[in-house]
C-alpha cells in the first residue's frame, strides 16, 4: 500500500493533541478562587494577603488595563486511598485567561506559598505551581496576577491607547480560566518530549533522508503501542518503541551547540519600568525553580539593574539567587547596568554601564561577568570594543545583526575591531533568536546558517521565552537533554556564555577580522523618536560630568564631603534610562512620560549639586564669576576651571574683541563679524556664509543651508523603530515667514524667523556672536504633526567622499556615496555632538545639543557638486506611543565654517558644556584641578574614586585621530598616579611616565582611552 507521509504527521500530531498532552495531566480536581483587586500600585505580598477577597468563578471577567489581582487558591489534597501516587507529582495548574499569543505581553502571574514563599511565574506556556502538600493536607497559594495588555497584538503596529494609564481605561482585558490540583504523570510527560524532539528534528530534515523516513516509522509504530484509553499504562511501552530512534549518536562532525539559558528582559518597553520589576522576580523564580529540579541547568541573566530590583523588593528571592550564583548554576551576564543602546549614550556613560554593573556584580556575588550581552541592542558603536576591553571584558555577543534589511552579515564569529585598534572576541548566534525554544528546526537552521563552517564548528543559542517571558521551561530543558547527540541533529549541551566563549576561541585562535561600527540596517528611526528622551538624556550626560567635576574638586580643596550616593544614584537613574528600548524612543507613553519626569528632576538636582560645589569652592561675595566644565578654555575661561564674568550690562565676555551686527534688506539679512558674513535670503533662509579669513563661501551657489524639510514617515512595519528609505519623496521646504525680529548688542547679532506648517510652528533665531567663527542656530518647535519627519538641512560647497561624525570616545568615517549596498543601506547614520565633511585645507562642522540622526551625502546639483548635512529633528510615530513627540522642542545647532577636525570637537564640547554664570561670590578665579597642554588630549572626566578612598580618576582620550603627547598638570598634591581599567584596577601602561613631580606624561595612540587614578598624598 502507498505509504503517504504527510497522512502519518497529521495522524501523530492530532494524537499527540487530542488523547497524550490531556493525558500528562490524568487526574484533578478544582480549586476554590478567591480574588482581590488592588486598587492602585502593585502591593507585597504581606499587604495583599491581608485583604478582603471575593470568591471568583470560571470565566469571570478580571484585569483593567495594567491592573493587579491577587487570586487565592486553597483547597484539599484528596486522601491518596486507591490513587497511585508513584511516578507522580502533584502541582496546581493555573489559566489566568491566557492568550494564544507568545508570553510576556499579555497577563502574567507570580505563585506564592501560604507562608509569602515566591514559587514561580505563571505564563501562558508555562502553568504550573509546584506543590509541597501531601495527600489530605489543605492547601493555600495566592498568586498576584498582571493585567498587562497586549501592546503588541500580534506585531501589527496597530495604534492603541493601552500604553498609558490615563487612555486606556477600565475594561477588563481577561477571563479567568481556572484552577486545579493535578497529579503529572511523569511517564506520560517525558514521552511527549520524547515526541516532540523526534517529531521536530524529523521536520527539519530533508523529505528524502533515510533518517527522516526511519524516525516516522518509528513514530507510527509508537501510536501502536500506545492505547488511547490507557495512555498511562501503556506510556512506558511506547518510550522503549522510541528509545533506539533517540539513541542513534550524532555524526562525529556535526554542529556544536552551547545552550545558554536564558530570558531576555526588556528593562521597560510596552510595560513600564514597574512592571520589569516584577518580570525579573517572576522569570528568576522560574530559573530558580528549574534548577532545584535538574542541577546541570545554568541560567544567565544580565543587567546589574535587574539584580537590585530584585533585593530591594523580593530579598528572600535575591537571597535564593545568590545561592545558585556561589553554586555556579545562576550566571550574571554582560557586566552592564542594562543592556543598553550603544549608539545614542555618550563616551562616560557607556563607561559608566560597565563600571556601575561590574562593580555591582563583584559587590553581590564577586563574580565578574567577561562578555558583553546585547542581543537586542539596535547597532553597535565603533567605540564598545576599546570601552569592553578597558572594562576588563574578553567576549561580545548580539543576535540583532541578522535583522538587517539589506545586507546578510558574513560572520558567525569574528574579531570585532573598534576604533582604537582594541579587539573583541564576537559571535553573532546563526540560530537568529535570541527566545529559542531548542526545537529542532531552530537547531537545524542554527547549523544551516552557521557562517564559518570549515573554519570552526561551535555556536551559541540563547534559549527561553523572551521579552519578560519567563525564560526556560522544563520542557526546553528536555529537548535539549535528548539533543545531546542525537543522529541528524547539532549537538547540544548546557553551557554558560563562558563555556561558549572560552571553548569558541580555543577552537578559532584567528578569527576573521571585523573593522567599525557593527551597523543595524534596520531600526534607524531610533537615533530620532521620543525627542524629549533623548533631550533629557543628553542634558544629564553633561550635568553629571560638571556636578563630578566641581565635587571633585571641591572635596580635593577641602571645602566640603564628596557626595558618593548622590552621585551614584543620579548615574543609575541614566544608565537605566539608556536602555535599548527607552533611549532610542521606542516604548509605550508611559515609559517616556517616566523617563522625563526622572531627567527634569535629575536635572534640577545636579544642577542644584553643581551649585552647591561652586559656592563653597568661591565662597559668598560680591563678584561673578564663569565657571567651565568643558575641556577646552572657553571666552577667556580656563578649562575646569573659573574666571570673572563680565558686568552684565556689558554683555560681552573675556576675549569679545570684534562688533558683531545685523542688517536687514528688501533681499533679506545679513549677519557680520570680522570673521564672517552670513546672508539669509528674503525667505530667511542662509544663502551665504563667507569665510573672511579665507575668502571661501561655504553655500554652494543656488542652494541654501538651515532649511526645514518636511517628510511623509511612515515605514512598512515597526514604526517608532524603523525609518524607510521612501521617506525622502516628496519634501516640503518651509519657506514661508510669519514674522522676523532682528536684535544686536555688543555681544551678538540675531534674526528670528517664525514660520507655520500644519498644525505646527517654529521659530528660529540665528546668532552671530563678537570674534566668533560659528553661527548659532536655536529652533523652537511647537510639534503637532503625525507620521511626519522633520529634518535640518545645510547644503556646503565642500567636496567630500567621506563624513566624520563623532561616537564616543572619537569619531567614525563614513562614505557620502552609495557605491555598495552596505553604502547604500546606511542613509540614516547616528552621531553624537557633531559631524565634519571636509576637502584636504578647509571643511565644516555642523554641532548639535541633542540630535542623534543624520544623513550626510554628496550630491550632484546642476552640474556643480556639493555635500549636505541634514539632521533628523522630529518624528511622530502613532505605534507604540501615539503622542509621540508632541509638544514644545528646543534644537541648539552650530555651523563651523572652516573647521577642522579638532575645531569640530571643541565646538561639540562648546554647545553642550556652555559656561555657567555664578554671581554673589567672593573669589574671581577658580583655578583647575587638573590641566593638559596638547588639545588632542580631551579631559573626559574627573571624579574620586569607586571605592570612596578619596583618590582622585582622571578620564581623558585621543580625539583627534593620531598619536599625541601630552603633559598633565595637577593643582593638587599627590603621591603617586597610576594607570586603571574602567574599574579603577591597576594596568601596566607603556603610555604613561608619572616619574615627574606633579605631572605625568602620556603618549596615546588614535582615540585611545585612558584612566589614571592620583592617590592622595
Amino acid at each position: 500500500m502507498h505509504h503517504n507521509p504527510a497522512q502519518a504527521e497529521a495522524r501523530i500530531a492530532r494524537f499527540v493533541v487530542e488523547h497524550l498532552e490531556p493525558a500528562v495531566h490524568g487526574l484533578h480536581w478544582p480549586l476554590a478562587v478567591e480574588a482581590w483587586d488592588c486598587p492602585d500600585a502593585p502591593v507585597p505580598f504581606a499587604e495583599a494577603v491581608r485583604q478582603r477577597y471575593e470568591p471568583v468563578r470560571t470565566g469571570q471577567p478580571w484585569g483593567a488595563p495594567w491592573g493587579t489581582t491577587w487570586f487565592r487558591l486553597s483547597g484539599t489534597f484528596p486522601d491518596a486511598g486507591g490513587i497511585r501516587l508513584s511516578g507522580r507529582r502533584p502541582e496546581v495548574l493555573v489559566d489566568l485567561g491566557f492568550t494564544p499569543e507568545l508570553p510576556g505581553f499579555q497577563s502574567e502571574g507570580l505563585g506564592y506559598a501560604a507562608d509569602g514563599t515566591v514559587l514561580k511565574g505563571l505564563s501562558p506556556f508555562n502553568r504550573h505551581l509546584p506543590l509541597a502538600a501531601r495527600p489530605g493536607e489543605a492547601l493555600e497559594l495566592y498568586v498576584e496576577a498582571a493585567a498587562n495588555p497586549d501592546i503588541a497584538e500580534g506585531f501589527t503596529f496597530i495604534p492603541t491607547t493601552l500604553g498609558d494609564p490615563a487612555t486606556a481605561g477600565r475594561q477588563p482585558l481577561y477571563r479567568f480560566g481556572g484552577a486545579q490540583l493535578v497529579l503529572r504523570e511523569a511517564v506520560v510527560w517525558d514521552l511527549l518530549q520524547d515526541i516532540r524532539t523526534l517529531v521536530s528534528l524529523m521536520l527539519a530534515l530533508p523529505d528524502r533522508l533515510p533518517r527522516r523516513a526511519g524516525i516516522l516509522h518509528t513514530l507510527e509504530r509508537m501510536l501502536e503501542v500506545l492505547d488511547p484509553q490507557d495512555i498511562a499504562g501503556t506510556a512506558a511501552a511506547a518510550r522503549a518503541v522510541l528509545a533506539g530512534a533517540l539513541a542513534a549518536p550524532a555524526a562525529a562532525g556535526a554542529h556544536r551547540i552551547y545552550a545558554v539559558g536564558h530570558a531576555h528582559i526588556d528593562s521597560a518597553w510596552l510595560w513600564p519600568v514597574r512592571e520589569t520589576v516584577r518580570k525579573v522576580a517572576r522569570t528568576f523564580a522560574n530559573a530558580l525553580d528549574l534548577m532545584d529540579q535538574d542541577p546541570g541547568f545554568v541560567f544567565a541573566a544580565s543587567s546589574a539593574q535587574h539584580y537590585a530590583w530584585l533585593k530591594e523588593h523580593y530579598p528572600a528571592l535575591y537571597a535564593r539567587v545568590k545561592q545558585k550564583v556561589a553554586a555556579g548554576q545562576f550566571v550574571p551576564a554582560g557586566g552592564m547596568w542594562v543592556e543598553a543602546d550603544t549608539n545614542l549614550p555618550g563616551g562616560e556613560a557607556l563607561a559608566r554601564q560597565f563600571v556601575a554593573g561590574k562593580r555591582f556584580f563583584l559587590d553581590e556575588f564577586g563574580v565578574e561577568p567577561l562578555d558583553v550581552w546585547l542581543p537586542d541592542s539596535f547597532g553597535y558603536s565603533a567605540s564598545l570594543p576599546q570601552i569592553a576591553r578597558a572594562a576588563g571584558s574578553r567576549w561580545f555577543l548580539t543576535q540583532k545583526l541578522s535583522w538587517n534589511d539589506t545586507n546578510r552579515f558574513p560572520h558567525s564569529t569574528f574579531a570585532w575591531e573598534g576604533i582604537d585598534g582594541s579587539r573583541i572576541f564576537a559571535h553573532l548566534p546563526p540560530v537568529d533568536s535570541y527566545s529559542s525554544d531548542l526545537s529542532g528546526l531552530e537547531l537545524a537552521g542554527a547549523e544551516r546558517r552557521y557562517a564559518e563552517q570549515g573554519a570552526a564548528n561551535s555556536s551559541l543559542v540563547p534559549f527561553g521565552w523572551g521579552d519578560g517571558g519567563g525564560g526556560p521551561t522544563r520542557e526546553m530543558l528536555a529537548a535539549a537533554r535528548r539533543a545531546a547527540d542525537l543522529e541528524g541533529s547539532p549537538r547540544v549541551r548546557l553551557s554558560s556564555p563562558a563555556g561558549f566563549f572560552s571553548a569558541a576561541e580555543a577552537e578559532y585562535a584567528d578569527p576573521p577580522v571585523w573593522s567599525g561600527e557593527l551597523y543595524l540596517e534596520f531600526h534607524r528611526g531610533t537615533y530620532t523618536s521620543q525627542a524629549g528622551t533623548k533631550h533629557g538624556n543628553r542634558r544629564c550626560e553633561h550635568l553629571l560630568r560638571e556636578a563630578e567635576l566641581w565635587a571633585a574638586t571641591a572635596a580635593v580643596r577641602g571645602t566640603a564631603s564628596y557626595p558618593y550616593d548622590a552621585l551614584q544614584a543620579a548615574w543609575r537613574t541614566v544608565l537605566l534610562q539608556q536602555f535599548h528600548d527607552i533611549l532610542p524612543g521606542s516604548s509605550i507613553a508611559w515609559v517616556h512620560r517616566e523617563a522625563e519626569h526622572h531627567y527634569r528632576q535629575l536635572a534640577a538636582e545636579l544642577n542644584l549639586a553643581v551649585e552647591t560645589s561652586l559656592r563653597t569652592l568661591l565662597g559668598r561675595g560680591t563678584s561673578a564669576v564663569l565657571a567651565n566644565a568643558g575641556p577646552y578654555p572657553l571666552d577667556g575661561v580656563p578649562a575646569l576651571g573659573a574666571a570673572p564674568a563680565p558686568l552684565p550690562a556689558d554683555g560681552a565676555g573675556p576675549g569679545r574683541r570684534d562688533s558683531v551686527g545685523v542688517e536687514s534688506s528688501e533681499h533679506g539679512w545679513v549677519l557680520s563679524n570680522a570673521r564672517l558674513h552670513v546672508r539669509l535670503d528674503a525667505g530667511g533662509l542662509v544663502c551665504s556664509v563667507l569665510d573672511t579669513a579665507s575668502g571661501r563661501e561655504l553655500i554652494p551657489a543656488g542652494r541654501r543651508a538651515n532649511v526645514l524639510q518636511l517628510f511623509r514617515d511612515v515605514p512598512a512595519q515597526w514604526d517608532a523603530w524603523n525609518l524607510d528609505r521612501h521617506y525622502e519623496a516628496p519634501v516640503t521646504e518651509l519657506r514661508s515667514i510669519e514674522s522676523v525680529a532682528t536684535a544686536a548688542n555688543a555681544a551678538a547679532a540675531s534674526v528670528s524667523i517664525r514660520r507655520s506648517f500644519g498644525a505646527s510652528q517654529v521659530v528660529q533665531t540665528l546668532t552671530l556672536a563678537a570674534d566668533s567663527q560659528a553661527l548659532e542656530i536655536e529652533t523652537v518647535v511647537d510639534w503637532h504633526e503625525r507620521r511626519k519627519l522633520l529634518k535640518l538641512a545645510f547644503a556646503l560647497d565642500v567636496h567630500a567622499d567621506r563624513a566624520a561624525s563623532e561616537i564616543q570616545f572619537g569619531h567614525i568615517y563614513r562614505p557620502t556615496h552609495a557605491n555598495t549596498s552596505w553604502d547604500a543601506a546606511r542613509f540614516e547614520t547616528v552621531a553624537q555632538r557633531w559631524v565634519h565633511v571636509g576637502e584636504p585645507d578647509y571643511g565644516a562642522a555642523v554641532a548639535n545639543d541633542a540630535c542623534y540622526g543624520h544623513d550626510i551625502r554628496r550630491l550632484a546639483g546642476d552640474g556643480a557638486p556639493f555635500t549636505q548635512i541634514r539632521q533628523s529633528l522630529l518624528r511622530a510615530a502613532l505605534y507604540p506611543d501615539p503622542g509621540a513627540d508632541q509638544g514644545t522642542h528646543t534644537f541648539r545647532t552650530t555651523l563651523v565654517p572652516g573647521a577642522g577636525i579638532p575645531e569640530a570637537v571643541r565646538a561639540g564640547y562648546r554647545l553642550n558644556l556652555p559656561l555657567r554664570r555664578l554671581d554673589g561670590v567672593a573669589a574671581r578665579a577658580l583655578e583647575p584641578l587638573f590641566t593638559v597642554d596638547n588639545p588632542a588630549v580631551v579631559i573626559e572626566a574627573v571624579k574620586l574614586a569607586e571605592d570612596r578612598s578619596g583618590d582622585v580618576v582622571l578620564r581623558l582620550y585621543e580625539a583627534h585621530g593620531g598619536r599625541a603627547q601630552a603633559r598633565l598638570a595637577a593643582g593638587f598634591k599627590y603621591a603617586q598616579v597610576q594607570a586603571t581599567d574602567l574599574l579603577e584596577r591597576p594596568v601596566d601602561a607603556q603610555w604613561l611616565d608619572a616619574s615627574g613631580a606633579g605631572t605625568a606624561v602620556v603618549r596615546l595612540r588614535p582615540f585611545q582611552l585612558a584612566t589614571l587614578r592620583f592617590r592622595r598624598a
